[in-house]
C-alpha cells in the first residue's frame, strides 16, 4: 500500500491483479485498486474531480479526467473516510498510475489538488 497526505487529506492505494478477468495471450491485463481517502484536516471537504495518468510498460500512456469518483462527489467531514474500488485495463502485465483529486473546502470554497501517490500495477509473475 502507498499513501500520501496533501493539505490534511490522506490518500492510500491498494492494488490487486485480476487473473480471472485477464487474458495474457491476448495482451489483456485487468487490475483493481482500492482507494481510501481520509480527511485529517479540521475542515469539511468535497471531492470534485479526478485526473489520472496511466502508464503501460509497452510505452502506452493516457489520461483520465472527470467529475468525482465512481459517480460520486463525496463530502468528508473532519475524521471521515471514503473508500471505493475501481479498475484499469493494461495491454501489458506491468504499468503504473498516479494522479490528483480536486477538492473543495466547503467553508470558504477554497480548491486544492490532493496527490494520488504513484502505484505499480504488476501481474504477479512479471516481477519474477
Amino acid at each position: 500500500m502507498v499513501s500520501e497526505v496533501t493539505e490534511g487529506v490522506r490518500v492510500s492505494v491498494l492494488t490487486e491483479y485480476q487473473p480471472e478477468y485477464s487474458n495474457p495471450v491476448k495482451s489483456h491485463f485487468v487490475f483493481t485498486y482500492k482507494i481510501t481517502i481520509e480527511n485529517r484536516s479540521t475542515q469539511t471537504v468535497q471531492l470534485m474531480r479526478r485526473h489520472w495518468h496511466v502508464f503501460d510498460s509497452n510505452y502506452k500512456y493516457y489520461e483520465v479526467e472527470g467529475e468525482g469518483v465512481v459517480g460520486q462527489q463525496p463530502i468528508l467531514e473532519p475524521g471521515e473516510v471514503h473508500e471505493y474500488v475501481s479498475g484499469c485495463n493494461l495491454s501489458s502485465g506491468l504499468g503504473k498510475m498516479k494522479g490528483t483529486y480536486l477538492m473543495e473546502r466547503l467553508v470558504d470554497g477554497y480548491t486544492f489538488r490532493v496527490v494520488i501517490p504513484e502505484f505499480i500495477l504488476a501481474a504477479p509473475y512479471i516481477l519474477n
